[in-house]
């Protein structure tokens, strides 16, 4: 029996995790809120930058699993009942997501002035070769 699908070639081992990373991203990601930025401002790193306004730092999550980035803000629903004539500010929670590549680790993430920034550094990683001994049975 064949495996369908990007990764059934007989050649292509063990890449079902690879498989499942890419059904996740097809099912996606509709909502834009907050707006954020990725840029690289040097070789081998990354910035993740949400614009959080409004947001107290105890109400927000960062959090890292099996390579997964899982940014989070909660807010609290106010006690007073108010009347707006205009309401342009959303207040709402929030979940983004973000599958990180091996090698890329987390150094930190900093709130100023109302922008999450994440920072994150690709490890260097050593080319390995490994001469395989043949046993006889």
């Amino acid at each position: 029996m064949s495996r369908p699908g990007p990764f059934g070639h007989p050649y292509c081992l063990g890449f079902d995790e690879v498989e499942r990373l890419l059904e996740r991203l097809a099912r996606g990601q509709t909502d834009a809120y907050p707006p954020m930025n990725i840029e690289q401002p040097a070789e081998g790193r990354l910035s993740l930058t949400l614009a959080v306004a409004g947001f107290a730092p105890e109400q927000l999550t960062v959090t890292l699993q099996d390579r997964e980035l899982v940014v989070k803000g909660a807010r609290t629903t106010p006690s007073e009942e108010r009347t707006f004539l205009h309401k342009g500010i959303a207040n709402r929670g929030f979940q983004r997501s973000f599958v990180l590549a091996d090698g890329l680790e987390v150094e930190g993430a900093k709130l100023a002035n109302g922008l999450l920034r994440i920072d994150l550094r690709h490890r260097r990683q050593s080319l390995e070769i490994r001469q395989i001994q043949i046993t006889l049975e």
